[in-house]
């Protein structure tokens, strides 16, 4: 008899269990949980310090597989297989019950785990998600979770085949001291070139590496009636007038928000440290998150957004890399200090690659072409991205007035010539406008 009531009250519990699963409301992820896993990545970004291009591809793959699968299940997506380099579809569904958009946000922070080096930092963002998901609906969470996951792994394999692990062993950038044309590696720290080899990284949306490859800068030259010459003296010119202005100039409040340099070396005494700050790509990532909340977009929409952004950044990065190795030309820094001004600093601290084109100009024109194609011209927005960074929120009418204030915040830092932040607008605008409209994401 006592057999009998154990018996019953265990099918009684089982009952119970099943009927609270079967009841459970399916979980609600929205927008914000993208833009909190995004910004999670860009925390764990600044603190283990990613140069400017490799940012670029930590931005790319994890956006693609949060976009694929949700275009398995709207019809207002189109998938990407085909449309980006090598890209096949990604593995179908074949269980029901399948949370599309909580199978997304797990690709996304799953394939973030991959690229990364403090995967300790995502894992425990990731089991407190998954913990809340559980408690909600374990059916839904479990397979949901199975196939994003899923999703993840094809990615990833597809991510491994870019070049990129093949460029980590390729040798080291070796400079010409003898060719004052030729870039040199610049004050405090006196970096090595970083990623000197992006230029090989399979690209996107771009054929390759030098689809969009640009005019030549100015021919070098030291004589005061060449055009090199005029345009290192206006970066020196335009330096000390803003210097004499003060730390209230307009044109340094620009060059400091723009700066978005991820090691800038200070030195105090016999004592060196790093500031870390977001990358360009970030700032753009960033403009994204403000876009999508001004629009009030939904999930989906939110993570077409990022991915066609992330997309054009990444291949700006591989275009402008390509070019800036080609080049190979000396940063202003150098030739002030031999020509000018021993002691002349910029009022951005030197990135260690060379100068032309502006990554910065490039990536900008690239991104606000690609939002300015999603969200519209005229599409007036307060940029608060660099407030964690102590800078104050920028009002812009555009994401093209964005844009253009980014590229000439480089000269405004002392960091570029006019040449490389001209044309490396315009070399973004050509690599967006092809993401724009060879990329048919939407229905």
């Amino acid at each position: 008899m006592k057999l009998n009531k154990v018996s019953f009250l265990l099918i009684s519990i089982g009952l119970f269990v099943v009927s609270c699963q079967n009841n459970s409301k399916p979980i609600v992820i929205t927008p914000n949980h993208f833009h909190a896993s995004v910004d999670k990545v860009v925390e764990v970004m600044v603190h283990d310090i990613f140069s400017p291009p490799v940012a670029s591809r930590i931005f790319a793959y994890p956006n693609i597989a949060a976009y694929e699968i949700i275009a398995q299940n709207d019809s207002a997506y189109n998938s990407l297989k085909g449309q980006i380099t090598h890209l096949k579809s990604i593995p179908r569904a074949k269980t029901k019950n399948i949370n599309y958009q909580l199978a997304a946000l797990i690709a996304h922070i799953d394939v973030s785990k991959h690229l990364i080096f403090s995967e300790q930092l995502i894992e425990t963002y990731r089991d407190s998600l998954y913990q809340v998901w559980e408690s909600e609906n374990k059916l839904e969470f479990e397979v949901s979770k199975h196939y994003g996951l899923q999703v993840s792994n094809f990615i990833v394999n597809w991510m491994n085949d870019d070049n990129y692990n093949q460029t980590r062993t390729m040798p080291k950038f070796t400079i010409e001291p003898e060719n004052e044309a030729r870039w040199q590696p610049t004050p405090p720290a006196y970096m090595d070139a970083i990623e000197p080899h992006w230029g090989k990284i399979r690209p996107f949306a771009i054929d390759s590496s030098a689809q969009f490859k640009p005019v030549l800068p100015p021919e070098f030259s030291i004589n005061e009636d060449s055009d090199f010459y005029k345009e290192l003296k206006e970066v020196y010119d335009i330096s000390n007038q803003i210097t004499e202005e003060g730390d209230n100039s307009e044109k340094i409040l620009i060059a400091r928000f723009w700066d978005c340099n991820p090691y800038v070396s200070v030195t105090r005494g016999h004592l060196m440290f790093a500031v870390k700050k977001i990358t360009p790509g970030a700032h753009w990532i960033g403009i994204t998150k403000i876009a999508c909340k001004i629009e009030n977009a939904n999930f989906n929409r939110t993570v077409f957004a990022y991915t066609k952004t992330a997309i054009a950044i990444a291949d700006a990065f591989i275009s402008c890399w390509d070019e800036k190795y080609r080049s190979n030309l000396v940063r202003p820094e150098t030739l002030i200090n031999k020509y000018f001004d021993a002691d002349w600093k910029p009022i951005l601290q030197t990135p260690p690659f060379p100068e032309y084109t502006s990554g910065h100009s490039v990536v900008s024109g690239a991104a606000a072409t690609v939002l300015t194609n999603i969200f519209g011209d005229n599409f007036s927005f307060l940029d608060d991205t660099e407030t964690a960074y102590g800078l104050p929120v920028r009002p812009f009418t555009s994401f093209n007035a964005a844009a253009k204030e980014a590229a000439i915040s480089r000269m405004y830092g002392g960091i570029h010539y006019r040449a490389a932040v001209e044309v490396g607008i315009n070399q973004g605008i050509k690599i967006g406008d092809l993401v724009s409209q060879q990329l048919l994401m939407e229905n």
